[in-house]
């Protein structure tokens, strides 16, 4: 008899933990993998995996290794989590086990099958991590499994044990992977362990949804208070936004597709793509507000299964989980996939002109504020992602963000591909055309410079001039020179706006932590320092966009914080104070022309002019 959810404690202080054994016959394989992983979920309560590892076949020594890195540009070495790596060879005898680096193992073995076991602590929630818990569990699997590096391009299984009984059998979503069927029986087969580490799994009791639409399935699962969603709604919005891709690019690389939503009341946010889904992570409140954030979030991930798992840069393979993938090319991987998420958004019927233009004002004015825009280029910031755990690297003084100037570029090579083919060619033909020559052809194209040289094949005009100085360089962009084309201009202007006398910084799904406090402010008299974190605003959890949020507010406002810091948490209360600052904000031209009007109206909607268009 299993006994789910305990650990025992024995005399001597040995953890004995109620995970389904693995040996090399049981339990039992039809048709074996090359390598078969088994994860039991006994001990959720204590956020502990059990991960088996069987290898059927072998030669005497074999090699097991940790990814240092998944989900985001940041080295985490998962093997942290790791305890108590043991193995046993076909009769049930235990084998060597030694840990010849920091995320390796070496298992010394007789011929033939091996099981390889450990534990692994899950406790990171959100899209980037991993997460195991009394009603749910959240798998990132190069998180969870160890890969043997030979084996590595071979099928895996993965087969869930010791699924607790409340949680019910239907409720196992495995991204991309076959139906989940019985607990007990494979969850899941792919073709390999990369395959596998791009097909998260929601395991617990949440909300689901299926629709079709253009040949397409869709899923919809959410993990969340089902008071804090309405289902239809998100139907009607996740469709429209699929639709408008599908339409734009005039491609469907998938069968099926999962939206996997989570919906926390704490902090907490971003999303992670994947080859055929997403994990998408909003606060609960501000889905309440409205539904335009989760909107935006699903439009970029979503147009992420072209642009980066398809349309593809070669500085990003293979994947070498073991150290960073060096890539200059994350400001149009990411960046501009957030330019097309906002076309997808207008096209969806989601947003109108005024709010279209009114974020790529909101772009300007950020990229603008910070000073670093002045001697870090587009590729330069890519490059420097792996740095963007540190709060001092994200600081205005430090960095820009590729996100940032490469939605921007890709606003200005949109409007420049335009006026160089008088609105006949535009971004989208620009990605039709990566995605024919490079997605379909199962090549990688060679970055920035394959990014030109698309730029180039179809306008059959140079784009040297605009990738040396705005891509790879740092000359100030000469804004109104590009949105003349669509009859606006870029004014810059200065504006009064509430300070709190400190600025903050936040990693992704992390509370803003203050990297720089005024001296003669209110804050800097109540004792907030850099490093502090600011943990709620008003009661509400605070987030990355903080800063913002407060610089809306009215001088003279009263807020109430919550901090953390080494001597554990505080209220503070501030009475924000004044600050000018400039802010950037796309105006109409005098005199706009009916041509004007015309381009503006093809550019923001992502449509190509026909010749002799007004």
């Amino acid at each position: 008899m299993v006994l789910l959810g305990y650990g025992f404690l024995f005399p001597g202080g040995a953890r004995v933990w109620a995970a389904t054994p693995v040996s090399c016959a049981s339990p039992a394989s039809a048709q074996p993998e090359p390598t078969e992983y088994f994860v039991s979920l006994a001990d959720y309560a204590e956020h502990l995996a059990h991960v088996s590892i069987r290898l059927p076949q072998g030669g005497g020594t074999r090699t097991l290794a940790m990814p240092v890195w998944n989900a985001l540009y940041q080295v985490r070495n998962f093997a942290a989590n790791v305890e108590d790596v043991r193995a046993q060879d076909a009769s049930g005898a235990a084998v060597q086990v030694r840990n010849t680096a920091t995320s390796e193992w070496t298992i010394t073995a007789p011929s033939g099958c091996v099981v390889v076991s450990y534990d692994v602590h899950l406790d990171v929630p959100g899209p980037f991590g991993s997460s195991l818990s009394t009603d749910r569990g959240f798998f990132n699997w190069a998180m969870v499994l160890m890969y043997a590096p030979s084996l590595r391009s071979e099928p895996v299984s993965l087969r869930l044990l010791d699924v607790p009984a409340t949680w019910g059998l239907r409720d196992v979503h495995i991204m991309g992977g076959a139906d989940p069927g019985k607990v007990e029986q494979v969850v899941g087969v792919a073709k390999s362990y990369d395959d596998l580490a791009d097909s998260p799994a929601e395991i617990g009791m949440f909300g689901q949804s299926e629709f079709q639409q253009d040949g397409g399935t869709y899923h919809v699962v959410v993990d969340g208070s089902p008071a804090d969603y309405d289902m239809a709604k998100l139907d009607e919005v996740l469709g429209r936004i699929t639709h408008a891709a599908v339409d734009w690019m005039h491609d469907r690389p998938y069968d099926e597709y999962t939206f996997l939503l989570h919906l926390p009341h704490g902090p907490g946010g971003g999303g992670m793509e994947h080859a055929y889904g997403t994990a998408i992570e909003v606060n609960a409140n501000r889905v309440h507000e409205s539904l335009l954030p989760l909107a935006s979030l699903s439009a970029h991930e979503f147009f992420h299964l072209w642009n980066v798992k398809r349309i593809r840069p070669q500085s990003l393979e293979p994947i070498d989980y073991q150290h960073e993938n060096d890539t200059r090319v994350l400001w149009f991987s990411e960046g501009v996939t957030s330019t097309v998420g906002n076309i997808l958004l207008v096209r969806a019927g989601l947003i109108d002109e005024r709010v279209y233009l009114q974020h790529v004002s909101d772009e300007i004015t950020e990229l603008q504020r910070r000073p670093a825009h002045r001697w870090q280029s587009a590729e330069d910031s890519s490059l420097d992602a792996w740095f963007e755990g540190s709060a001092n690297y994200r600081s205005p003084q430090r960095s820009i963000s590729y996100y940032n100037k490469g939605e921007i570029l890709g606003v200005l090579l949109d409007l420049r591909i335009r006026q160089m083919t008088q609105g006949e060619k535009s971004l989208r033909d620009l990605l039709q055309w990566m995605n024919l020559h490079y997605a379909k052809q199962h090549l990688f194209f060679p970055d920035s410079q394959g990014v030109e040289q698309a730029a180039e094949a179809i306008t059959g005009k140079s784009f040297a001039e605009f990738f040396r100085d705005y891509v790879s360089g740092v000359v100030e962009i000469p804004y109104d020179d590009f949105f003349q084309f669509a009859g606006l201009r870029v004014v810059n202007q200065t504006v009064p706006a509430g300070s709190a006398g400190f600025t903050t910084t936040a990693n992704l799904g992390v509370q803003p932590e203050v990297v720089q406090v005024d001296p003669n402010s209110d804050a800097y008299r109540a004792g907030i320092a850099a490093g502090d974190r600011v943990i709620t605003i008003d009661g509400e959890p605070a987030d990355a966009s903080l800063d913002d949020q407060l610089s809306q507010m009215l001088p003279g406002t009263t807020v109430h914080l919550r901090m953390e810091n080494r001597k554990g948490q505080r209220d503070v209360k501030l009475h924000l104070g004044l600050r000018e600052q400039q802010a950037y904000k796309l105006q109409d031209v005098p005199s706009v022309s009916q041509e004007q009007r015309a381009h503006r109206t093809a550019w923001i909607a992502g449509d190509d002019e026909s010749r002799g268009t007004p």
